[in-house]
């Protein structure tokens, strides 16, 4: 063992001198390394502790990358290359941090120059939707049913429900959305008294004299629409569902309005009126949605409704009662009058049957029935002066019908082509009929000229529209202002959120925009037939109203 020794000792010796030459001079002078790669001491991978130590490890290293991050957000103006941690040490940064701490500044330059803080703050901001109206019933408390407890776990035994039972329940959940018959009674839903007010009869009646509507040029027009703005009160909630049509009432000193939904709700609303839920009112007189309504001309405490359901029926206002006026097996999509008096109606059901109703006639059959070519039916209207036409909207092409001609698969007088997917909506111009409007889903609007018979009118203008609402919103259709017979308004898909107003050249003449009281979209829209108003429901049931 001793010579082993002394030939080793050469051996131990040179590793000793290389080991003091790697040795600094001066220890009080280090070299500066990184926290991030200070290495804590071993542990045997046995020891108890091991695991808990290890997590502990972890902690302290997140904390310190924590601190180095927001060191480096901090660093001085004197030298870029240096930082100062919160113990006052200075170290020199590597080519890798100076590299992170340039990307850093850079990135905060981009964020401030795109004013993304400000615009996060700004969301914050943003109201929520309206509680006016059936919105402020849904703050009372609903008692909640029992909590549900397992008899299995009670030891105790299940229990047999008969037979009868369970067919009992079936058909009380399935008379929910069963078909009304006959006459039903005027009873608010949101109200506990079932009488109505006797301000919406004394409202109703407001509308018997009509003004003379004045034809104004562009420019009036234009500054007519920048008069128009909503507040806060003008956003109520009028129905349960997803409003799929809307209607003015035709009062000149009071604004009086109504709203179908997707479940058969038809709610009536008075602008500041005290009624029920802010002046709201809910009814449900169908089953199914109601797809198209409007206000008797001649008779305005009549409000006719259309449900997909089949039938049509009348809410008279000074009798209390929804009647029945026509009654199709089902899908009834649109109807409208075709007398002055408003005692004759055109219906038509989706499936491309239409029928003659006169209203004077005792019960609810019609005078005539008629099937089109086309197996789809989207809208019917009918001229304006020549009340004998009608125009239907079928699945790709709109067409003109002379009602004293229709039999079995009767032929059109005139067809607009053109729309390459289906067609949501055709009206004719207000005033003279000399134009048609079209929507379609090939996210065009289109503006045909009518003034003169033709076997394929000529069309004269074509506007891109998003028209893609999906399926949680109703369908987009441009309608015409009542009161200008070259102006129409349509809801849009763009943000901010707007209703744009249009001229049949195809020129934008108004956007109404308000991001405080407006910012969802508005695919169902109505003029005012006489005053300078503008409602828009929504998705949530809500009525926007802007006004002068």
């Amino acid at each position: 063992m001793p010579a082993l020794a002394a030939k080793m000792a050469p051996e131990l010796r040179r590793n000793e001198d290389v080991v003091k030459d790697m040795t600094p001079e001066e220890p009080h002078k280090t070299v500066p390394r990184s926290t991030r790669n200070k290495l804590g001491p071993k542990r045997l991978s046995y020891a108890p502790h091991a695991e808990e130590t290890h997590d502990v490890k972890k902690r302290k290293v997140r904390k310190i990358h924590k601190h180095t991050h927001s060191n480096l957000l901090q660093i001085g103006d004197e030298d870029e290359n240096t930082i100062v941690d919160q113990t006052g040490r200075y170290g020199q940064l590597s080519e890798y941090e100076l590299k992170r701490l340039e990307t850093i500044r850079e990135n905060q330059a981009f964020l401030s120059s795109i004013n993304l803080l400000e615009a996060k703050k700004e969301v914050k901001k943003l109201k929520r939707p309206s509680q006016r109206g059936l919105a402020s019933r849904s703050s009372t408390v609903k008692e909640l049913p029992p909590a549900r407890k397992s008899l299995r776990l009670q030891n105790k035994e299940a229990e047999v429900v008969p037979a009868h039972t369970e067919s009992k329940v079936t058909t009380e959940q399935s008379s929910a959305v069963t078909k009304l018959f006959g006459p039903q009674p005027m009873e608010p839903i949101n109200m506990e008294e079932s009488k109505l007010p006797l301000q919406i009869l004394e409202l109703s009646f407001e509308g018997l004299e009509e003004d003379r509507k004045v034809v104004l040029d562009l420019e009036r027009y234009r500054s007519t629409l920048q008069k128009m703005r909503i507040n806060e009160d003008q956003v109520a909630k009028v129905v349960m569902n997803r409003i799929y049509c809307a209607a003015f009432h035709p009062s000149c000193s009071s604004l009086f309005m109504a709203a179908g939904d997707t479940i058969g709700n038809v709610g009536l609303w008075g602008l500041n009126s005290t009624w029920g839920d802010d002046g709201v009112l809910l009814f449900k007189p169908h089953a199914r949605c109601v797809s198209c309504m409007a206000f008797s001309r001649t008779c305005p405490v009549q409000l006719l409704s259309g449900s997909y359901d089949g039938s049509l029926r009348c809410m008279d206002v000074e009798k209390a009662i929804f009647d029945d006026v026509y009654d199709f097996d089902d899908g009834l999509k649109s109807f409208d009058f075709m007398s002055h008096d408003c005692s004759t109606l055109v219906v038509g059901n989706f499936y491309g049957s239409i029928a003659i109703v006169d209203r004077r006639a005792p019960g609810n059959s019609h005078q005539s029935l008629h099937s089109l070519n086309s197996m789809v039916l989207r809208c019917i209207h009918v001229h304006p002066v020549a009340r004998q036409y009608l125009l239907v909207a079928e699945n790709k092409t709109v067409k003109i019908y002379d009602n004293r001609y229709l039999k079995s698969k009767s032929k059109a007088v005139s067809e607009l082509y053109g729309h390459s997917l289906s067609i949501t909506s055709a009206y004719f111009s207000p005033s003279t009929g000399n134009r048609v409007l079209t929507s379609c889903s090939d996210d065009r609007i289109r503006i045909f000229d009518t003034s003169e018979s033709a076997a394929t009118p000529p069309l004269l203008t074509s506007i891109r529209h998003n028209m893609h609402t999906g399926r949680w919103l109703s369908k987009i259709s441009a309608v015409w202002d009542p009161k200008q017979d070259d102006c129409f308004v349509a809801g849009s898909m763009l943000r901010p959120r707007r209703l744009q107003v249009f001229h049949e050249s195809g020129r934008e003449q108004h956007t109404f925009t308000d991001q405080d009281n407006f910012n969802t979209v508005l695919p169902v829209t109505v003029f005012h037939p006489t005053r300078n108003a503008l409602l828009g429901g929504n998705a949530s049931g809500r009525l926007h109203v802007f006004t002068d």
